[in-house]
């Protein structure tokens, strides 16, 4: 099921469902996709998020009936499972301590010591559900039930890029310092998005990621090499 409703005149949103699932963000990603790959007149973006794609055009360049009748003939087409785009992205991640500060309240929430929390996180291949909040942030899911804790009540004015959360169902990389609220478990040596890059993006909506637990010298190590 879909559904088709506009957002000003100059935009189209495709709402798939109304919850996180790998299968609907399967879903929207692969839609927009087929809509890049279209290349329609005056189609300015298109921008996939957990379970919907909005897609914004130049009304005065855009026939939106027909665009309206591309969306409903590529939304209605059955769910297929979308080769995956590039190899798996693994990221080095320092666990607890100064760097996730936030780890032994996870545990207390989970019943689990530290150890078995890095472990269910790090043994779990996570899908780029979306990309937002600040440039670079992907939305990764879905996080092992047992250590989906939920954000903290009061946000953080500052929280250190890099920082590797746990928000519920989703797990992320702050990819610059920030306010914020999600349970610090560790932090990452890399940089989620760099100007500096061809390609500023380190994540893509659809990419797979791994977490691969670090000691502190080797996160000093790599983040000096950054």
């Amino acid at each position: 099921m879909y559904r088709i409703v506009p957002a000003g005149d100059a935009a189209l949103v495709v709402e798939f469902d109304d919850r996180i699932d790998p299968v609907i963000n399967a879903r929207a990603v692969a839609l927009a996709d087929a809509l890049e790959a279209d290349g329609i007149a005056g189609v300015r973006d298109i921008v996939p998020t957990h379970r919907s794609v909005a897609v914004y055009f130049d009304p005065l360049q855009t026939d939106q009936t027909a665009l309206v009748a591309r969306l409903e003939q590529l939304a209605s087409q059955p769910a297929q499972a979308s080769p995956q785009r590039r190899d798996a992205i693994e990221i080095p991640v320092c666990y607890g301590g100064d760097y996730g500060p936030d780890l032994p309240r996870v545990a207390a929430f989970a019943w689990l010591s530290e150890a078995a929390v890095i472990e269910l996180h790090a043994n779990t291949s996570y899908r780029v559900l979306m990309l937002g909040f600040m440039p670079g942030f992907a939305y990764m899911g879905l996080v092992d039930s047992r250590i989906a804790a939920p954000r903290l009540e009061t946000p953080r004015t500052r929280v250190p890029g890099g920082s590797v959360g746990i928000a519920g169902v989703q797990t992320g990389i702050y990819p610059g310092d920030a306010p914020g609220g999600w349970q610090l478990i560790g932090r990452a040596p890399v940089r989620p998005f760099d100007m500096s890059r061809a390609d500023p993006f380190l994540f893509r909506s659809g990419d797979e990621v791994r977490f691969v637990p670090i000691a502190p010298r080797e996160f000093d190590d790599l983040d000096r090499a950054r």
